[in-house]
């Protein structure tokens, strides 16, 4: 009876200890959360991009497919000739596949019947360049109308832009973002008469690329632009601290 009676003291003691503790883990978790400083930091860079997409696409009509094919043949060559003429190298060009459509031109009697008379071969074909040299390929893309003075049919799309060097940037800026938000709560703490503690919790926010001084909104999603030459890099990060 009397080993029972002290084997029930210290299971009775240890289920205040273990009870003490577990009320003093909850306070401490209590107080640390009522005490945290929740801030966002920031991070931006001007950059500029360092290559350049440009395409354009031409095509030939014709009744007849070779000759039509011989037509654009001959486009293709004006185009490349044209390009190197401005300093794109021959590696740089690309030219894609012809694509070939049979059109028709719809009609319809008197008596409502409805018929097709084939009104020849549309052949159409892609160049694009891909190149580090800005400069050549902006003025290329703006100077390759004229070879429609030589009968050329062309449509030229605007040039995009892009970056190499985006992932090292991007970790730039995370590791800029991240030291103004712990600077910002530092300066809370202090002002609050605490010092700053522990980082609880940081999340990453939307890396967004807009073009510089060009009023473009940020997108929920990020916004990544290509059209313009010169750009602006932007990341926040969400931070809690602890204050002692």
């Amino acid at each position: 009876m009397k080993s029972n009676s002290i084997l029930a003291a210290v299971i009775g003691a240890l289920a205040i200890v273990i009870f003490a503790v577990i009320l003093a883990n909850a306070y401490k978790y209590k107080y640390r959360i009522n005490n945290t400083i929740n801030v966002t930091g920031n991070a931006k860079k001007d950059f500029e991009s360092d290559i350049v997409k440009w395409s354009a696409s031409f095509n030939r009509k014709s009744m007849d497919l070779s000759a039509a094919s011989e037509q654009l043949k001959q486009d293709r060559d004006l185009v490349r000739q044209f390009l190197e003429q401005q300093g794109v190298k021959p590696k740089e060009i690309i030219f894609n596949a012809v694509n070939i459509n049979r059109e028709f031109s719809y009609h319809s009697d008197g008596q409502g019947n409805s018929y097709n008379t084939f009104t020849g071969y549309n052949l159409s074909q892609n160049v694009s360049v891909e190149s580090t040299d800005l400069d050549k390929v902006d003025n290329a893309s703006r100077e390759i109308s004229t070879l429609i003075s030589q009968g050329i049919e062309l449509s030229s799309n605007s040039p995009n832009y892009y970056y190499s060097k985006l992932e090292d940037l991007k970790l730039e800026l995370i590791s800029q973002a991240s030291e103004n938000a712990k600077q910002r709560a530092s300066n809370i703490a202090t002002e609050a008469g605490s010092s700053l503690g522990d980082l609880i919790k940081a999340d990453l926010g939307i890396f967004q690329i807009t073009g510089q001084n060009d009023n473009e909104e940020y997108s929920y999603g990020g916004a990544f632009n290509t059209t313009a030459r010169n750009k602006t890099a932007n990341i926040t990060v969400k931070t809690s601290y602890t204050a002692k």
